[in-house]
């Protein structure tokens, strides 16, 4: 029989390695060691940059407006250049070059050839390119009560006009047109006409269109206007005079030499004078008129 002291010395001895033995079970079921998982390699982000859009104002005739050809011809300009928003500035081609003079503008497109070329002999244009053509056309009530159809030219139409005292609606805005009629007044030795019978409308070309027929009196309109107008049903006005050589309304575009953003004024004008911004002009009316308004002769 073992004595108390050694019976105590075994106990102390076994519960040591029951604890031990413990331990070592505790730490190898212990939960495995977790290695952290490697950063996933960073995309590239490939997103272009927005393009910042630069403004380029257009100062122009209230017929290049009120025909229509611009809701056709910007988009399509603005798509070729991108970045780029045209602001139109749609008056009289008097008024649109003297925005140029004055610096309101970054390029034009008028009609008024004399003009623009003295324009860039000032130095304020930089250039000055043929772009498109049509015709100017003399409109009148229904059955021509002063007689102009079948007159020798468009001269003697007005004096026909004049003679019989019918009343005629001068746009007299310093356009393009206003220039054109009161160059045929002088053809026809009236160097200013001036009566009852001659309203001034101080209008663009639609609102003196509107006025025109209201009045039932004749007016010289560009024919593109004109036939967008009809087609709408705005106006019920019928040609009257038209073919004639002193009817011919040539546009052509010129580059301010100190705009604000010359570079896309260049642009416009190789544009517009490019076998692209050409063909934009020809199509534009076939499908609504059965032929075009504007006919492009960029050289």
């Amino acid at each position: 029989m073992l004595s108390t002291t050694k019976s105590s010395r075994w106990g102390r001895i076994l519960t040591l390695g029951l604890t031990l033995a413990l331990s070592l079970a505790l730490f190898g079921c212990g939960p495995a060691k977790t290695e952290t998982p490697a950063e996933a390699p960073k995309v590239e982000d490939k997103t272009p940059e927005p393009v910042a859009t630069r403004n380029l104002v257009l100062a122009s005739t209230t017929s290049t407006q009120d025909s229509g050809l611009f809701d056709v011809l910007i988009p399509a300009f603005e798509a070729a250049d991108e970045g780029v928003k045209v602001q139109v500035i749609a008056v009289g081609t008097g008024e649109a070059l003297q925005k140029g003079r004055d610096g309101d503008a970054d390029v034009l497109l008028v009609h008024a050839k004399k003009d623009e070329e003295q324009l860039v002999a000032d130095g304020v244009g930089t250039e000055r390119r043929d772009v498109m053509y049509n015709d100017f056309i003399v409109v009148g009530p229904d059955g021509d009560p002063a007689g102009v159809a079948g007159s020798a030219d468009a001269a003697a139409a007005l004096k026909k006009i004049m003679d019989s005292g019918a009343t005629f609606v001068s746009r007299g805005d310093d356009s393009g047109t206003n220039k054109k009629e009161l160059a045929i007044w002088k053809a026809a030795g009236v160097e200013t006409p001036s009566g009852d019978w001659y309203k001034v409308a101080g209008q663009g070309m639609g609102d003196t269109l509107k006025m025109t027929d209201e009045m039932g009196a004749y007016t010289l309109a560009d024919r593109a206007t004109y036939l967008k107008m009809q087609k709408e049903g705005a106006i019920e006005l019928k040609i009257a005079f038209e073919g004639a050589a002193d009817l011919l309304n040539q546009y052509g575009v010129i580059p301010v030499a100190d705009a604000k953003n010359l570079d896309d004024a260049v642009k416009f004008m190789e544009w517009i004078t490019s076998a692209e911004g050409q063909e934009v002009i020809s199509k534009y009316g076939i499908e609504d008129f059965g032929g075009p308004l504007f006919f492009p002769n960029a050289k």
